[in-house]
């Protein structure tokens, strides 16, 4: 059974940091270009970052740059996404996705095979 089950979300203050994970179970993440998308509250999904097989492309949104940082670790079937400098406006739901394909980084969400179940991420003082 294939399952991406996402952890690490949770309240934080403004200015602090959160580590989001994605375990994979059921595929093989080598072979798949990871995501991370959010959904604000009446807002559409956005992609927030992404990164190829090898690690050798990446992508942030603008608004996350130089404070997101996407990483894999393929030998434990894990994504990250370490998230610092966290502002109100990046209070939502975000989920990790993972796209079979090249090494080459999707930034369409409909190039995405397996999706988390999202994990709530809220900045608030």
């Amino acid at each position: 059974q294939v399952q991406f089950v996402e952890s690490g979300g949770g309240l934080v203050q403004p200015g602090g940091s959160l580590r989001l994970s994605c375990v994979a179970s059921g595929f093989t993440l080598d072979y798949y270009a990871i995501g991370w998308f959010r959904q604000a509250p009446g807002k559409g999904r956005e992609g927030v970052s992404c990164i190829s097989t090898s690690e050798s492309s990446t992508y942030y949104t603008d608004s996350v740059k130089g404070r997101f940082t996407i990483s894999r670790d393929n030998a434990k079937n894990t994504v990250y996404l370490q998230m610092t400098s966290l502002k109100p406006e990046d209070t939502a739901v975000y989920y990790c996705a993972a796209a079979a394909g090249g090494d080459v980084c999707y930034r369409g969400m409909h190039e995405y095979d397996y999706w988390g179940q999202g994990t709530q991420v809220t900045v608030s003082s």
